[in-house]
């Protein structure tokens, strides 16, 4: 039940222009209800909601009391009107004896027209030295939890009235809507920032694993002799190594499970070429940014068509080999191009796809991104042309 303290000389009837005033708290109250909800930051959306509810009730007095549960007090966070060192500073004890505490322990909205003459109520010490006279007090809670109270003040003669108490109202049910929308935001955030930690560290720490793989593997290529094993193993450790740079990507980026592909792919092309030092590997990527479902598979395949390059385009010489990626009309196009001898005439990719693991890993990896590849000769060596959808565009189902 709400309370109101009534003067004992009783109270002046309301004056004219009362359906205007009234009007006008309803637009104010509109206002704050866009700006509250769009409110990020809780320090100024609660000064806000005390200037306009102070417009709104013709009151240069208006105070956000914060509930403290530690201290079991009423904290001035925000208000208008007041001397400095009130704001920021002042305390108010949450017992039955002053309206807001009366409001917050009760929950009932409380209307204190005469100040002066209460002997129920008690005027704080920072509200008698601004010689208040009438305190309107509503309970803002969130969640069902009580956040605060929401108080006008008025030094003047007159009185607010129960009409008043739909404004105020109001304007604390849009402030624990909007708190609790905040509220909401930083659990996701937070939530968010922790699974992006674990995601980091888990690609941080998958990358660390893989490259101790790829190092024993580079520890048995010294132990044995075999030319073809020490090529098996070779390989092996490129790729290997193709998918540790992707998730060395991962843990780095500024976003999580993004991976910037030109950053990828020439770190790829660049580990490549320290191995093979007479060759020397160009790179023309496009800056596009997918997903590691995307980067792992695109990055093997660079690997497995470089690594071809290296092997067969030029014999036991040395050249060039140009890496190339572009974006363009919703697709991906990788190249992978050198000067080199050429495929042989009779060249099938089917027929070399039984015979060789890499060509195997080649077409199948090319199926997983939905794309066709075409490895074919060139006006001067061999051009590999992969052809795959944008994966950052969602086609219809």
């Amino acid at each position: 039940m709400t309370v109101i303290e009534h003067s004992p000389d009783g109270d002046a009837p309301p004056g004219a222009g009362e359906l205007q005033y009234r009007l006008r708290q309803q637009s104010i109250l509109a206002d704050f209800g866009i700006e509250a909800l769009r409110a990020r930051d809780l320090e100024p959306m609660l000064q806000r909601a005390t200037e306009l509810c102070g417009e709104g009730m013709r009151s240069k007095y208006c105070k956000f009391l914060e509930y403290r549960p530690e201290q079991d007090s009423l904290f001035v966070r925000a208000g208008i009107g007041w001397a400095p060192g009130v704001v920021g500073s002042a305390e108010m004890r949450t017992d039955l004896a002053s309206p807001a505490g009366f409001a917050l322990e009760t929950g009932q909205p409380v209307i204190s027209n005469h100040l002066e003459n209460e002997e129920r109520f008690r005027t704080p010490a920072f509200m008698a030295e601004h010689h208040i006279r009438r305190a309107i007090n509503v309970l803002v809670e969130t969640s069902g939890k009580r956040f605060g109270v929401l108080e006008v003040d008025s030094p003047d003669e007159g009185k607010f009235e129960p009409a008043d108490l739909a404004f105020m109202q109001g304007f604390a049910n849009l402030i624990g809507v909007a708190i609790e929308r905040q509220q909401a935001e930083q659990r996701l955030s937070d939530a968010m920032e922790h699974q992006e930690l674990l995601t980091r560290e888990a690609s941080h720490r998958v990358k660390n694993s893989l490259a101790l793989v790829s190092a024993m593997l580079n520890l048995q290529m010294q132990e044995d002799d075999d030319p073809r094993i020490t090529r098996l193993l070779g390989d092996a450790q490129a790729r290997i190594t193709a998918i540790a740079q992707t998730h060395d990507q991962l843990w780095r980026g500024d976003q999580v499970g993004i991976v910037a592909l030109d950053d990828l792919v020439c770190g790829i092309a660049t580990g490549l070429a320290e191995q093979a030092p007479l060759h020397r590997i160009d790179c023309d990527i496009d800056a596009i940014r997918i997903s590691a479902d995307t980067a792992i598979p695109l990055g093997l395949l660079v690997t497995e068509l470089v690594t071809n390059a290296i092997k067969y385009a030029y014999g036991e010489g040395g050249g060039v080999i140009a890496v190339t990626i572009r974006n363009a009309d919703g697709r991906i196009l990788l190249t992978v191009s050198d000067d080199g001898v050429g495929l042989p005439a009779d060249f099938d990719l089917k027929a070399a796809s039984r015979k060789s693991l890499g060509m195997r890993m080649i077409g199948s990896l090319a199926r997983q991104l939905r794309g066709t590849i075409a490895i074919e000769n060139a006006a001067r060596g061999t051009c590999a042309v992969l052809d795959i959808p944008d994966p950052r565009i969602v086609l219809p189902d």
